[in-house]
């Protein structure tokens, strides 16, 4: 799976929305004013650290079983640190690509979320870097 696009957060916004902090049911509530328990702003929310962090827009679908789909804007915090098990934005060969860092028996692998993808081992031979670590996926339902 690759990425489409890189973008930069722009901090300089705000929008504050209302936010309903009891759970939401299947059904079809008739929320009032009375509930909303104050407003939530996003890049508050999803962005931890502001000057590291970017978003990429994804292409392909080696990540469809972790719930990241083509089109999905993944958030991307440069600042944390890439560990096994996590899914990273990395450059292979010159070319951006999300999947999940994995470390076996000494190895490095990138593994998709996808059965008809196979890993990619990841050797001193190859031009290899991790731009970041994804924290948040947002797609529309």
């Amino acid at each position: 799976m690759l990425t489409d696009k890189i973008f930069i957060p722009d901090d300089s916004t705000t929008l504050s929305c209302p936010f309903f902090m009891f759970p939401v049911e299947a059904g079809f509530p008739s929320p009032a004013e009375d509930y909303v328990e104050g407003h939530l702003d996003l890049n508050k929310h999803l962005i931890k650290h502001p000057a590291a962090t970017f978003f990429v827009r994804v292409s392909g679908n080696s990540m469809i079983n972790a719930g990241i789909y083509p089109g999905d804007i993944l958030i991307v915090d440069r600042s944390l640190e890439a560990t096994d098990k996590k899914i990273i934005i990395a450059v292979l060969e010159g070319e951006l690509t999300v999947k999940r860092l994995r470390y076996k028996n000494g190895l490095c692998f990138l593994e998709p979320e996808n059965n008809t993808y196979k890993p990619i081992q990841i050797n001193e031979d190859m031009a290899f870097e991790v731009w970041g670590v994804v924290t948040n996926v947002i797609h529309k339902v």
